[in-house]
């Protein structure tokens, strides 16, 4: 009889951590914005063009840009480049992967990534060392001086 009693109550408790779970799912924001997609540049007269152009100098980063010459309004021309003499492979991938998500970031939010110019970004060893949110903030202020030299 305790068993059966028992065993009742589990399925009632299983039935309400559903019930929980299904109204839990219902309340979950959704992001309207979808992400930009990335590409690289694969030529290396594209990079040479590029780097006889325009440039920031920052604390994590250098950025090189100019106008595209091909006006595909669907993805992102970006590059991200690390100089071998700044650490292993380990560090060099995670300096590149937290200004990729700056810049994914900084895209989603604020709008401020013109998709009518080409970037290089040289990423430095500051990035590997400080937090993401000075990362983030270098990024959003560098784009922003981009976008008032090209009005």
């Amino acid at each position: 009889m305790d068993s059966d009693l028992e065993w009742q109550k589990r399925a009632v408790e299983r039935l309400l951590l559903e019930e929980g779970q299904k109204e839990e799912k219902e309340y979950l924001p959704r992001s309207d914005s979808k992400m930009i997609k990335f590409q690289s540049l694969k030529k290396s007269k594209d990079f040479i063009k590029i780097l006889k152009q325009k440039k920031i100098n920052t604390k994590y980063f250098t950025i090189y840009f100019n106008k595209n010459l091909n006006n595909s309004n669907q993805c992102l021309n970006i590059s991200f480049v690390m100089k071998k003499k700044i650490g292993n492979a380990i560090t060099r991938n995670r300096v590149k992967r937290k200004l990729k998500n700056a810049v994914q970031r900084i895209s989603k939010e604020n709008k401020l990534i013109d998709l009518n110019y080409t970037y290089v970004i040289f990423g430095k060893n500051n990035v590997y060392k400080d937090k993401f949110a000075n990362v983030l903030s270098e990024v959003n202020k560098t784009f922003k001086k981009i976008k008032q030299t090209g009005n």
